[in-house]
């Protein structure tokens, strides 16, 4: 039996109940993107929070916290058999218990214990990467990850700029992560955001030169030494898809 689902984290740990307390799955796949295979049986599995609810509560009891995390950012990476890497780390991980993760070579394990890395490592590129631009009505950033980690950025953002109102834009995904600091003035709890998804990029009035951007790669520009120019390191760090949604590798306006 093959399981539908909707692509949501919740539609995900339902179809994992369903595995348990329905049918063995041979398979789960995103409704939507799901190809028929003549001699498997499919299902259209509807979320359910409190079913899973109940599995996430399991992972947190008999595996740990750590699974749970790794499990998560292997469900935002861009790897279109993410579902099932995840269904065999699980079914190996509720006979084994909290000891899982300290399998690091075997079969079930690795390939989750690797994706969810890159989606790490990604996150914490953009928490330094990314560029905020002020139109004059709120704070704008674009990117273009290669997973889909809108939302492990916005609680970063909504402490760090948590009087601002900003938006983050997915350009790869058509989604943005919306931020509005006015609410600041409602209570000491923790501000909301909200992710929609977009028909277009967003476009806004031009509002001429940022000073403050001149002025970052101004900054960039003079702060670096020339004959330690070391391109291939600092590719490393700043990969080639990233920079187009840098500023400072955009050229000054007013550079002599």
């Amino acid at each position: 039996m093959d399981y539908l689902y909707d692509g949501s984290f919740d539609g995900l740990l339902t179809c994992i109940y369903h595995n348990y307390y329905l049918e063995k799955a041979d398979g789960i796949y995103v409704q939507e993107l799901y190809q028929p295979a003549l001699l498997i049986e499919s299902y259209s599995v509807v979320t359910n929070e409190q079913l899973s609810s109940r599995v996430y509560k399991a992972i947190e009891d008999k595996l740990s916290d750590e699974s749970l995390h790794h499990i998560y950012h292997a469900f935002l990476s861009k790897y279109v058999d993410r579902e099932n890497i995840i269904l065999k780390y699980l079914r190996l991980g509720f006979r084994m218990g909290p000891r899982i993760d300290s399998y690091h070579t075997h079969p079930d394990v690795q390939p989750l214990h690797k994706i969810a890395r890159k989606v790490t490592t990604e996150v914490h590129r953009f928490l330094g990467l990314l560029r905020f631009t002020d139109n004059g009505s709120f704070l704008h950033a674009r990117l273009a990850p290669d997973h889909n980690i809108l939302c492990m950025l916005a609680d970063h953002f909504a402490e760090r700029l948590r009087n601002e109102r900003w938006i983050i834009e997915d350009e790869k995904r058509n989604l943005a992560v919306i931020y509005d600091g006015m609410t600041r003035n409602r209570g000491s709890k923790q501000r909301h955001w909200y992710i929609i998804c977009l028909d277009a990029p967003l476009v806004y009035p031009a509002q001429g030169c940022d000073p403050y951007q001149e002025l970052w790669k101004l900054y960039f520009n003079r702060i670096s030494i020339e004959s330690r120019s070391n391109p291939k390191l600092q590719t490393q760090f700043v990969p080639l898809r990233y920079r187009g949604n840098l500023v400072e590798f955009e050229p000054l306006m007013n550079e002599t």
